[in-house]
Order: C-alpha cells, then sequence, then structure tokens
C-alpha cells in the first residue's frame, strides 16, 4: 500500500462537510478488521483507510491546518500502513474495570511480544511490537501496542490460495489461538501487493 500524502487529506473545510460519510464508511470498513482473541485482547488491522480516518481525526481534534504540522502526522502514522509483505494492527488489552486493568498490565508485561500470525503449514510468524517506542517493560506492559506480522512470500501465496489463518498468543499468562473468521480473512489479503 502506499503512503498517505498531503493530497490525498481533507482540509479541514472539506473535513466538516464530508466527516459524517466518511466515517460511516471506515466504520463499517473496519468490521472486518476487527479481531478478538479472548476476552481481553483485541487487534484492530491498519490500512490506508484506517490510517487516514486517524490522521483527519487528529488534524480536526488539534486544528492542525500548517504543511508542516500536516507532514509531521502523516510522518507519524504512515509507518502503520501494512507494506505489501505484512499485516499491522493495533492492540487493544481490555479490562473495564480500572484495579483489575492496572493489576492486569502489571502482570502482563512483555506479553506483547508473544503475539503470533499462523499460516496452516507454515511456521509461527510472531509480532514486532511497538517499533516506534517501547510501551512497556518486564515488570507491566501499556494497553495499548502497534504490531508488525511479517509474511514471507510462501505464507502470503498460500494464504491467497485459501490457506487457513490464525493469529494468537503464546503465553501461559494468557494462552489463546483463534482462527480468522472469512470475512476478516478477506479483508486481510487485500493488506499484501
Amino acid at each position: 500500500m502506499t503512503a498517505l500524502a498531503r493530497a490525498d487529506l481533507y482540509s479541514l473545510e472539506t473535513y466538516a462537510i464530508e466527516r459524517a460519510a466518511f466515517r460511516a464508511r471506515v466504520l463499517a470498513h473496519k468490521q472486518a478488521r476487527r479481531l478478538a482473541l479472548g476476552a481481553h485482547a483485541t487487534l484492530l488491522f491498519e490500512d490506508r483507510l484506517t490510517i487516514q480516518y486517524q490522521i483527519q481525526e487528529m488534524l480536526r481534534i488539534e486544528r492542525i491546518f500548517e504543511p508542516e504540522a500536516i507532514q509531521a502526522e502523516l510522518d507519524a502514522y504512515n509507518p502503520l500502513i501494512p507494506g505489501g509483505h505484512d499485516l499491522k494492527a493495533t492492540l487493544l488489552i481490555e479490562y473495564a474495570d480500572e484495579a483489575m486493568r492496572r493489576r492486569e498490565l502489571a502482570r502482563l508485561g512483555g506479553i506483547e511480544h508473544r503475539f503470533f500470525a499462523e499460516v496452516a503449514g507454515h511456521a509461527r510468524t510472531f509480532a514486532h511490537a511497538d517499533e516506534d517506542m517501547d510501551r512497556s517493560d518486564d515488570d507491566k506492559t501499556a494497553a495499548v501496542h502497534f504490531m508488525r506480522f511479517d509474511f514471507a512470500p510462501a505464507q502470503i501465496a498460500a494464504l491467497r490460495a485459501g490457506t487457513a489463518l490464525r493469529f494468537g498468543i503464546d503465553d501461559a499468562r494468557m494462552p489463546v489461538a483463534m482462527d480468522v473468521p472469512e470475512a476478516t480473512r478477506a479483508a486481510l489479503l487485500r493488506d499484501f501487493d
């Protein structure tokens, strides 16, 4: 997927007019790109459209209109767009109760490095987590992480041929593996160019 440029973005005025329709389109698009891994971990797979929405919202909220500031947002978010041989996701570790969330995040230090993707018949691909900055240590983890899953050409070919895809966590503190539903699998296949 190609990176976003300033020309791909709505101006603040145009976005104010288009926001409701654009938001509805993005939310519908995101439905197939969401994968719950058990009760407390969710992967939200990013692509060019989801990242454009994030940038547009940041520009709107922060009232950013200067070219240099817009470019700074593009530079910050463009690395979250898949590169054609990988999938990129935002990981949310979610606990509704605040005290439980603090306790669990303290217990789960480093767990973001144990997330994997698995194409049936191939070795697991473990996530590269938080390449932009550390968000955890051995003593605790953060509630939000940015993940990249790299795929070899043979894995991508197998996926295109219909091979099953699953994601999971290879860690005794939160063990889980989920087969990817067909609608999500089809959406993710479009991230490989």
